[in-house]
């Protein structure tokens, strides 16, 4: 299950992948767009800045920005820095597998093939679906609820 913390941090992404290029964003004005704490978002964004995904700049004039291309920034990349592994269970985990205590053949096991068929579904749609995308996906549906509303 999606945290809190990559719910957040994805909207977090989200707004900066829509500032203008050379804009930045402080973190009260993304909480407040995004009803997120800043105090939890401060923390967030440092993860993220951490994991190179935002840069970060003091004083006036400062805030955050995306380091590279939205397009190039994958939603399943994003998720593992602030949730950890896509796999449901550790064994199906390619970042951090570790093998179950009570399973005498994982090659066996119904529940471990289930959850890596599980984590592979996952994670080819976060693999390949960029933060850019999603950000037009929220703009598309925007669109459509204002014309649905003009048009009524």
């Amino acid at each position: 299950m999606l945290s809190m913390k990559g719910k957040y941090g994805l909207k977090a992404m989200c707004h900066l992948a829509g500032l203008p290029s050379g804009t930045m964003a402080q973190s009260s004005e993304i909480a407040e767009a995004n009803a997120i704490s800043k105090k939890f978002l401060d923390t967030i964004l440092g993860d993220l800045r951490h994991a190179g995904f935002v840069h970060a700049r003091k004083g006036r004039g400062g805030g955050y920005c995306l380091t590279r291309p939205a397009e190039d920034i994958m939603v399943g990349h994003v998720l593992r820095v602030l949730d950890g592994p896509l796999a449901p269970i550790h064994c199906a985990s390619r970042t951090a597998y570790h093998r179950c205590s009570d399973c005498p053949d994982e090659n066996a096991c119904s529940v471990r093939l289930t959850m890596l068929e599980v984590r592979e579904a996952i994670a080819s749609v976060l693999d390949t679906k960029s933060v850019a995308e999603m950000r037009r996906m929220a703009e598309v549906e925007e669109r459509d609820a204002a014309a649905a509303l003009h048009a009524s």
